[in-house]
């Protein structure tokens, strides 16, 4: 017992030290950058934090642009207190080291979380919002909602309620989490009290029924959506009971028979990409153990995953937005390893995903 006790001891000391040192490794980003970065250098700073509370982000590239968007509050979650209702804020830059603050998006009784980001056939950034109504406190009900830049990603509309169709059970609860275009069509993973769906649009304002998730078990929530080079969807999912396990579901359309596997890792707010002709797949993450910190996963083997790149984080963290871009990943997260949580952004050398491992920090 003594010796097993030891042994676990010093297996977590070891992942501890390798995490602090990938946070030596990693440098703050300098004036100087440029897209490509150095070659085998993870570079990060944090570009927002002027909220209580900054959190649940998403990045993508769209007109020459990074855009960066997540939730402000006084908390994880609204108060009792007035006003504690959360707001969406989108960053705007051009290269990953000057961000501008280009728009605030708000509604009167709802908390707004989860910004996700997406680029609409019409060329309109678009925003899926989650709406939670509470009362003194008291979550009530969560109503999904929507907004739209103009065509030139400079101005955003008012968020708005989503229309969800009648084939998709009603629930006092909704939440549709991220939405991914493939061929014209929006297809996301709504996720209700006791109920799973796919669900489609066409114009981002109304969902349809694609498919029931009723073999789903261990409360699945967040989860993304997305397509590799053959037109494959994969979608990773979060659990939140039983095991804990993280989920892959895959299918070819329509969408009605699916394939699915658990991952080797508990899983929160995912993100997912592919990389390389190989089609690799990878989750960006929150990982669990031996404490929480914001990951990237590679998977190894089919849903075998290791860890290849840990961000400086702890505690309140994860929530990732994943460009690649050139020969980089670029990341948005949050994390709360320097006191409140903050908005960090950093840029991953593809060699360093491909080869690198938490333990060993290959190519760091």
């Amino acid at each position: 017992m003594e010796t097993k006790m030891i042994k676990e001891m010093n297996k977590y000391l070891t992942i501890a030290i390798c995490i602090m040192a990938c946070c030596f490794a990693c440098s703050s980003i300098g004036p100087d950058l440029t897209h490509e970065g150095d070659k085998d250098k993870i570079v990060y700073r944090k570009i927002w934090d002027e909220a209580n509370h900054n959190a649940f982000t998403d990045l993508i590239f769209f007109r020459g642009n990074f855009y960066c968007s997540f939730r402000e509050g006084i908390a994880h979650e609204p108060t009792t207190a007035p006003n504690s209702d959360g707001t969406v804020r989108i960053l705007i830059s051009p290269d990953g080291v000057e961000w501008k603050n280009l728009a605030v998006l708000e509604k009167t009784g709802v908390d707004l979380r989860d910004p996700k980001l997406s680029v609409t056939p019409e060329g309109k950034i678009m925003v899926i919002i989650g709406g939670s109504i509470y009362e003194n406190g008291v979550l009530k009900k969560q109503v999904p909602h929507v907004a739209f830049s103009d065509t030139q990603g400079l101005e955003f509309s008012s968020p708005e309620v989503v229309e969800l169709g009648s084939d998709i059970p009603v629930a006092n609860s909704n939440w549709i989490w991220r939405v991914t275009w493939h061929k014209g069509i929006g297809y996301a993973f709504n996720y209700q009290g006791s109920s799973r769906q796919l669900v489609k649009t066409t114009d981002g304002k109304s969902f349809d029924l694609v498919y029931n998730f009723t073999e789903l078990d261990g409360y699945p929530n967040e989860a993304t959506v997305r397509f590799d080079n053959d037109g494959l969807m994969h979608i990773v999912i979060r659990r939140e009971q039983e095991d804990q396990m993280g989920l892959l579901a895959t299918a070819q359309a329509p969408f009605q028979e699916w394939e699915i596997k658990k991952i080797n890792y508990r899983i929160g707010g995912p993100n997912l990409i592919f990389i390389g002709e190989e089609q690799t797949r990878y989750i960006g993450t929150r990982v669990y153990l031996p404490y929480h910190h914001m990951s990237i996963l590679r998977e190894e083997s089919p849903s075998h995953f290791v860890e290849a790149v840990i961000l400086p984080s702890s505690g309140d963290c994860s929530y990732p937005g994943m460009v690649v871009k050139g020969q980089n990943l670029y990341l948005s997260y949050y994390s709360s390893h320097e006191g409140k949580s903050s908005i960090y952004f950093s840029i991953i050398p593809l060699s360093v995903l491909k080869t690198g491992t938490a333990h060993t920090l290959s190519g760091i």
